[in-house]
């Protein structure tokens, strides 16, 4: 399953993101990755209202099928984020996390790592850091 999760302490606001969204859906503010969250469908405000049935779920993603999309804007105003824009014919688009891609354009840009395409890396760096932190301690108390 895909996801974008991001670590904004490490963003130096370089704004590769952005320019290398194709979908245009990643924005930097004040430091802070803003970009849809890929919300689970049974909860996704954009999916539940869309009229058509142009939203659905793909592999974790949440995708805009741009050919069935009407224009109508419920799915933009129902992203509590933002993260839904109208282009210039009036069709709705967001992030797809580069579904047919290996990893997101975003992630591959961001020379500071503030973003990454699965939790487990971001887990996994913080139990690596806790661990050299208790072997620390550890040695402290010996003495």
């Amino acid at each position: 399953m895909k996801e974008l999760v991001s670590k904004p302490e490490l963003c130096n606001e370089c704004m590769k993101c952005e320019r290398n969204c194709p979908q245009n859906a990643i924005r930097v503010i004040s430091g802070v990755p803003v970009f849809c969250m890929h919300c689970a469908p049974e909860r996704a405000p954009c999916l539940n209202i869309c009229p058509e049935d142009a939203i659905e779920e793909i592999d974790g993603a949440i995708i805009i099928l741009k050919d069935k999309c009407i224009g109508c804007g419920l799915c933009r105003d129902a992203c509590p984020i933002g993260a839904i824009t109208m282009d210039e014919k009036g069709i709705a688009g967001k992030c797809d996390l580069c579904f047919n891609l290996e990893k997101p354009l975003c992630v591959l840009a961001c020379p500071t790592e503030a973003l990454k395409s699965d939790s487990k890396e971001l887990i996994a760096g913080k139990q690596d850091k806790i661990a050299k932190e208790l072997e620390r301690l550890k040695n402290i108390m010996k003495y």
